[in-house]
Formats: structure tokens, sequence, C-alpha cells
């Protein structure tokens, strides 16, 4: 809920705008930006069929199955996109893609969080723990990636200690 809140104050978000979460898992944080704020038209997409069978009743047909490098929306169909850890899954070709139909689906905000790492001993302890990212880099890199994907929309990182 503290994750909504934050989102919902930062791009000053209000009932009857849409928002679609991009790797959204069993969505969790589709319905908690559901239940802050009644009547936002809140999506979530992943590529997990099992996370899709085993949400929570309240997201049932809010939860779509695809993936983030072939989003099914029009357009500037989102008022603001969110991608939590989803996009270092893809390999760098990938990641491009994916942050590329994340900018095409949004109309002009969005938010991606990625992992990274500041320093070759963060970088040793991440490679030594994550399982599933596929491209990885320092923010830097990262930056270099947005660009080159066109993407606009704010951004994070995930950096383990």
């Amino acid at each position: 809920m503290p994750v909504a809140r934050d989102f919902i104050e930062y791009f000053e978000l209000n009932p009857g705008m849409k928002v679609l979460d991009v790797g959204c898992a069993k969505g969790f944080l589709v319905k908690d930006l559901m239940t802050t704020c009644p009547g936002l038209e809140v999506f979530g997409i992943d590529i997990s069929s099992y996370a899709l069978q085993k949400c929570d009743s309240d997201v049932i047909g809010r939860l779509h199955l695809g993936n983030a490098i072939s989003l099914p929306f029009p357009d500037q169909s989102f008022d603001v996109v969110f991608s939590l850890n989803t996009v270092h899954n893809f390999d760098r070709s990938g990641a491009i893609t994916a942050l590329s139909e994340i900018q095409r689906v949004s109309r002009g905000k969005s938010f991606v969080q990625v992992d990274s790492y500041y320093t070759p001993e963060q970088k040793s302890v991440f490679e030594s723990w994550v399982l599933t990212a596929e491209f990885h880099d320092y923010p830097e890199g990262w930056i270099k990636i947005f660009d080159e994907a066109g993407y606009t929309g704010d951004y994070n990182w995930t950096i383990i200690e």
C-alpha cells in the first residue's frame, strides 16, 4: 500500500485514469492501486499464466497474459505505465523493445525499476544472487539503454548490497 500511495501522489492519479502494471505477477500492485484510489482503472500484464490463475479475486478480469516486448494495447492507452523489476529479465535487445513498448502505450508518464549496481563489489553480489536478469548494467549503462529505446519516463534501481 505505501508504494501505491506514493505512485498515486507522485503521478497525481485520480479516479477514471488508466494505469498499466507491466510484469504484474499476481496483481498485488494493481489491487493496492485500486484500493487506495477507488475508481482508478488499473490493469496488469504478465507472462506467467500461473500467476494470473492465482491472483486475488478483486483483480480478475484486469490482468492479461502477455509479454512486455509486444504489449497488446493501442498507442497511448494508459495515463501511466509501471514496470517494477521486469525489464531486466530480457536480453539487451528485448529490454530496449520492452522500454519502447512502455513508452508507446503510455501517455508520457511511466516508471521503470531495474536491477543495477554502483560498484564492482555490488555487481559481484548481484551476479551471485540474481537468477532471472538477462541484462543488467551500471546506472550509466541503463541510461544509455533508456535513450536508445526512446524511453522518457522515470526510473530507479534495485541495488543488492
